[in-house]
């Protein structure tokens, strides 16, 4: 059997284990190890990698702890407005989907920006009437409500302030993100990112996950990475796609450009956060520059990891 594996992340930040009950945290590593196995069984089975980065993020969109999906945070408006994206490491193609509202997978919508369209990123209008197009599924509005978060948003809703993510405790900042990274048999790529955006936006504010070289990025001769943190410095350092340029014309191995990116490079522009990178030996990195990053990997080697806290390397 070649080589392969899989990463992927909930979201980093002041994640303290004091702050969390254990019943809590098992219900975190219970949801990131499902997700985490979906993505995993396709890749044993000589799937591909862009459908099990598809499907280990639509299981943690399914889930109402992370901010994505079922779990997105409140904007300003008191909706639901989502960005996602995805892209393959063989020839690069992406999709790219902002402001989405009503879809229960905004990563699929993602998905079929790229293979059903000849563009690479949609949003306002226009992805709903995609999204019509090619039948995916709508949800109430209902189903994304959750009364921490609406009780949160009710705190800061009529201010010029916004949270990152749904914490109680601005001490204890989450950047909600989820995504995945895979390297499937055959030697190809991915990764994908998906995210709710942030408590109270406004103006139709669009953060890194959604922009392909900032958030997400896939090549094959290089690497697949997935961020998630403050997603404004994501954007001006175009993260992910810095970690490749390192790998690429540097000469630097995987966990050492993402290493430069996430505590040097980014940090100099006082951004906070993390990613989750794999490459086509099938090396996995997850660096974060904060207290904590809900994470997971797993390898055709049998290793396979959940964790939530401590500095990364």
């Amino acid at each position: 059997m070649s080589k392969y594996a899989i990463a992927i992340h909930g979201g980093a930040g002041t994640i303290l284990k004091s702050k969390m009950t254990p019943q809590k945290e098992e219900q975190y590593k219970s949801a990131l190890m499902e997700a985490l196995t979906i993505g995993e069984t396709i890749l044993k089975n000589g799937g591909n990698s862009i459908d099990a980065v598809e499907m280990a993020v639509r299981s943690l969109e399914d889930c109402h702890l992370f901010n994505a999906g079922k779990g997105s945070v409140f904007n300003s408006k008191g909706g639901h407005e989502m960005d996602a994206s995805i892209m393959e490491g063989k020839l690069r193609n992406a999709g790219a989907v902002a402001t989405v509202t009503g879809i229960k997978n905004p990563i699929s919508l993602a998905r079929k920006v790229m293979e059903k369209s000849e563009h690479v990123f949609l949003v306002g209008e226009g992805v709903e009437e995609f999204a019509k197009l090619h039948g995916l599924e709508k949800v109430d509005s209902n189903y994304f409500y959750d009364e921490f978060r609406y009780q949160q948003w009710q705190k800061i809703k009529d201010s010029d302030n916004f949270q990152l993510d749904h914490s109680d405790d601005k001490k204890e900042q989450k950047f909600g993100t989820v995504g995945a990274v895979a390297l499937d048999q055959h030697g190809n790529v991915a990764a994908a990112t998906s995210t709710g955006g942030m408590t109270n936006k406004k103006f139709g504010r669009i953060g890194d996950s959604s922009v392909i070289g900032a958030g997400t990025y896939a090549d094959n001769r290089t690497c697949a990475i997935s961020c998630t943190g403050s997603g404004e410095f994501f954007i001006r350092g175009v993260v992910a796609y810095d970690v490749s340029c390192l790998m690429e014309y540097k000469n630097m191995s995987l966990s050492d450009a993402a290493h430069e990116v996430i505590h040097h490079r980014l940090m100099e522009i006082q951004g906070d956060g993390g990613l989750i990178g794999i490459d086509a030996k099938g090396n996995v990195t997850l660096p974060f520059n904060t207290e904590g990053m809900y994470r997971g990997f797993a390898k055709s080697n049998g290793e396979k990891v959940v964790e939530i806290y401590g500095y990364s390397d």
